[in-house]
């Protein structure tokens, strides 16, 4: 017989009637150089009780046995998680009924006058018992960690959200107030000063403070618009004139929203997403124009940025690096939806935002920033 050697020894589980078969598969394992424990039962009761309260490497079962079969057996155990390998060994079976055995998920067979092929038929069983079962605990751990990761990127955007209206509040309470302050004492000065040069130093030190307002109106406007309050649409409208203005790259709005009472996080998520496609577009796209469309038609909400510049290509799209992609991607998941890109090489580039609406799209209060 092949010798089989074994570290630790392998607890198996016999559901076997004939107390005689059985002592002959403990000699034929213990003579092949296997280090086993033995569990007999011969019984389903016992049997039963046994996978319950025990653990063990490998189950070894005759076919037919008194009032059932190896069959009744499996399938409790098919039920059970990450059971252990199960394996025919009978002499009352034929080739067809092991092959359907096999079939519905049984390790293996062994008939009872080839018990020097059991040893080796157990070690390959448990082998690629220990390969799939490390495969399953490798791809529950990867399920955890990509659900891990969701939810704290979820948490950061956030946070993210929360950081942005504390300090859009800040430069509106602190900062704007204090430059409006500023101003009005500039245009007391600039009024009552006898000498030419106070006038004209007033005067600049106003221009300069003009645009200082100016700069904190549009910093806070883009850490969180107060038009957002006004809805989505309009939202969309404000952001694609400023990107007008900015980069004289016209953009066209359509929106057929008839859901006017969207969920603030849904809302936020689609502003976020249009902004980033359209920071994307003024550095990378040299587009001519850019389309947006909005709309809740079928029950989702879709957002479209569409432009007609160089496009890209896919290495360009999976690269590690493309942190703005990857960041709208995670936050349409956190919203329940997903996000597509469609771009080729000198056709433009579309971005295309897909939300359900059919899922619970309650007011979340910490959007609400």
């Amino acid at each position: 017989m092949a010798s089989v050697e074994h570290t630790l020894p392998l607890r198996i589980l016999h559901l076997e009637d004939s107390l005689a078969d059985h002592r002959l598969t403990v000699l034929a394992l213990r003579e092949s150089g296997m280090s086993v424990e033995m569990h007999h039962v011969d019984i389903l009761a016992d049997f039963l009780t046994a996978m319950a309260n025990m653990s063990f490497d490998a189950i070894l079962a005759d076919y037919q046995l008194a009032g059932f079969t190896a069959l009744d057996a499996w399938r409790f155990v098919a039920d059970k998680p990450l059971s252990p390998p199960f394996i025919l060994l009978s002499g009352a079976i034929g080739e067809a009924a092991a092959v359907d055995a096999i079939r519905l998920g049984i390790a293996d067979y062994v008939l009872k006058d080839q018990l020097f092929r059991l040893p080796h038929v157990i070690s390959r069983a448990c082998e690629v018992h220990h390969a799939r079962t490390q495969r399953e605990l490798a791809a529950q751990e990867l399920a955890q960690s990509q659900k891990n990761l969701a939810q704290l990127t979820e948490h950061l955007q956030d946070s993210i959200e929360e950081e942005r209206a504390a300090i859009a509040r800040e430069i509106h309470d602190d900062i704007g107030g204090a430059l409006t302050a500023i101003r009005f004492d500039l245009a007391w000065i600039e009024r009552h000063a006898q000498d030419g040069s106070v006038t004209s130093h007033a005067h600049a030190a106003t221009e300069m403070l003009q645009h200082a307002l100016g700069a904190s109106q549009r910093i806070m406007k883009n850490l969180r618009p107060p038009v957002l309050d006004q809805g989505l649409a309009a939202a969309l409208e404000w952001l694609a004139r400023d990107f007008e203005h900015r980069t004289g790259i016209p953009v066209n709005l359509s929106s057929s929203l008839r859901n006017a009472e969207l969920a603030a996080h849904l809302q936020l998520v689609a502003y976020r997403t249009a902004q980033e496609a359209l920071t994307n577009i003024s550095k990378h796209a040299a587009a001519a124009a850019v389309d947006i469309d909005l709309s809740d038609a079928e029950n989702v909400l879709t957002l479209e940025v569409s432009d007609n510049g160089q496009g890209m290509d896919t290495e360009a799209r999976n690269k590690q690096q493309s942190f703005g992609l990857i960041g709208l991607s995670e936050r349409a998941k956190t919203a329940g939806g997903w996000l597509d890109i469609s771009s080729r090489p000198g056709r433009g580039t579309s971005v295309i935002l897909s939300v359900p609406l059919n899922q619970d799209t309650a007011y979340d209060p910490r959007c609400a920033l």
